[in-house]
């Protein structure tokens, strides 16, 4: 049986033939996320991560052994044990759920920080709290409560804010800013107006650190000083090269006009790399998170010699994380061995020595 299999259709589920039933609950949309994520072609086309164009330097004599290489650093203010982050990706379902608690013990195993799915399913249907209930099962690791900015303008206040981060046992709350997708989503809030002076509210108010992510379509060095301005107390880039959520919701619109429009948007977005430098060149001293489009160590490797303080992976974990706690231990354990070999390749034996390398350089015809 396929990962996809594993995940039972919803409702809304497209035929093979392309047509849909009726729209899905906040619930349901999330299963079928999964699903769509795992089965079909939802990458953008025709951008990339911008990674690709860089390259690090070999050096043959890196004076080092081996096993000094160490990937512990600090986020947000406080000692971890890699420079790694689960980014936000489900909840809200039994099957979502169980997912949750597979990518929170691993994660703990392993030393990632780790980031939830949106939880305003959880806070607006109480049964759902267990589907993002993970602290349980990580008790050590920084843990991300996440909410889409724009349910700001429609009804969540503070209070709602607060709730989702007790149900998460969050540190943090991240607000993912993702207007492309709401507009090709079926259920989809267009109200963005506004938000920058909602967000600032909360980010004086909420008992924790509130941050900011884009879903896959980067966040530019302007956005992000204005986002810092305003109180935010990181910002995760989310640039585009990986999954394109208009992509993943043509799939999902039972209107025609709208699935073919998302056609147009396949190569919609501001690169991974473009974006941090931007943003760190805009933020010298900002925490920031770089992630979209992330493959393996090598390109986590990449995003903290460009200037992030986390690098964060999404979609190229999903399916190890659905398909076993053995096969997300191993994938993490992989991306680990990775970013160790790239330090020892250039001579560094620590992440802030990575993180302030001259050996990374853009190849070029990059």
């Amino acid at each position: 049986m396929s990962n996809a299999e594993n995940i039972k259709g919803s409702p809304n589920d497209p035929d093979r033939s392309g047509s849909l039933l009726p729209v899905a609950q906040t619930g349901e949309r999330k299963i079928e996320h999964v699903r769509l994520c795992l089965q079909e072609d939802v990458a953008g086309h025709g951008v990339t991560s911008g990674l690709e164009r860089y390259a690090f330097k070999h050096c043959a004599l890196p004076e080092l052994h081996f096993d000094e290489v160490r990937l512990d650093t600090t986020f947000m203010g406080r000692a971890v044990r890699t420079p790694l982050l689960i980014s936000s990706m489900t909840g809200g379902s039994a099957e979502t759920g169980a997912i949750n608690e597979r990518l929170a013990e691993t994660a703990e195993r392993r030393g990632w920080a780790l980031g939830v799915g949106s939880v305003r399913a959880a806070v607006e249907k109480e049964e759902l709290a267990s589907t993002f209930a993970v602290r349980r099962l990580a008790p050590s690791i920084p843990i991300l409560a996440n909410l889409g900015a724009v349910q700001l303008n429609y009804g969540f206040g503070v209070d709602d804010c607060q709730r989702a981060v007790e149900i998460a046992g969050a540190d943090m709350l991240v607000l993912h800013l993702n207007g492309l997708q709401e507009i090709f989503q079926p259920e989809g809030n267009l109200d963005f107006s506004g938000l920058l002076d909602r967000i600032k509210e909360l980010c004086r108010r909420l008992s924790v650190p509130v941050g900011v992510k884009e879903v896959g379509w980067g966040i530019d060095g302007e956005t992000a000083s204005r986002l810092y301005d305003a109180g935010a107390a990181f910002i995760d880039v989310a640039g585009a090269g990986g999954t394109s959520w208009s992509q993943v919701e043509k799939f999902r619109n039972p209107d025609p006009v709208r699935r073919a429009a998302a056609e147009a948007f396949a190569d919609w977005g501001n690169s991974t790399a473009d974006c941090i430098v931007e943003v760190r060149a805009a933020q010298p001293n900002g925490t920031l998170i770089g992630s979209g489009g992330l493959k393996n160590g090598v390109d986590a490797a990449k995003v903290l010699a460009l200037g992030a303080d986390m690098a964060g992976f999404g979609r190229s974990l999903l399916g190890s994380a659905v398909a076993s706690s053995e096969a997300l231990e191993a994938r993490l354990e992989q991306v680990e061995l990775e970013l160790l070999t790239v330090m020892f390749g250039i001579g560094v034996a620590e992440i802030e020595g990575l993180k302030d390398t001259t050996r990374l350089r853009r190849k070029v015809n990059g």
